[in-house]
């Protein structure tokens, strides 16, 4: 099974690299301890911490889109991902331990994430955010200064208009 989820993250990705590996084994990790192999709507969601190549494995096996609503990216930064199984509450979160200073490169890191020991490659704990609330169908606005949609949620009000984030002029004095 790991060749294969291998072999599709790296089609979805375009090219072999240690970012998508981390990616893998954490989906196989997530299969593994959540049971569901691929998310038809949003039974397994994934709260993110990075936009790096390992995502792209999280939507090729494990069916998380942020389009569906199921791929949430919260941007820290780290190589973490939060992995929740809404039908019985299961949660866990991987973080991605630092490479060791002249440690394996290339295929011998690859090898090393997809095959070694899990304590070696992530630590393994508690989930950091709450499980998110399922994607909601939102009202569309128009930007009284553009002219566009968007989500009641994205919209902001200036000088009495309901205008969107891109014609919103931010007063925040430095804060």
């Amino acid at each position: 099974m790991r060749q294969e989820l291998w072999e599709k993250a790296v089609a979805f990705h375009g090219h072999q690299c240690g970012g998508i590996a981390l990616g893998v084994r954490a989906c196989m990790e997530a299969i593994d301890r959540l049971g569901i192999t691929f998310s038809e709507d949003e039974d397994l969601v994934c709260v993110t911490e990075n936009d790096a190549c390992g995502v792209d494995a999280v939507q090729a096996i494990l069916g998380c889109t942020l389009g569906k609503g199921n791929l949430i990216y919260y941007g820290t930064g780290k190589m973490a991902f939060n992995f929740y199984n809404r039908r019985t509450g299961e949660s866990f979160r991987m973080i991605a331990k630092p490479k060791k200073a002249g440690g394996k490169k290339g295929k011998a890191y690859i090898d090393a994430v997809l095959s070694g020991p899990l304590e070696e490659i992530f630590d393994v704990g508690e989930t950091r955010y709450p499980l998110p609330e399922k994607a909601r169908s939102l009202n569309t606005v128009l930007c009284q200064i553009c002219g566009e949609g968007a989500p009641e949620t994205k919209m902001r009000i200036q000088n009495g208009k309901q205008v969107c984030l891109e014609c919103f002029n931010d007063y925040t004095r430095g804060w």
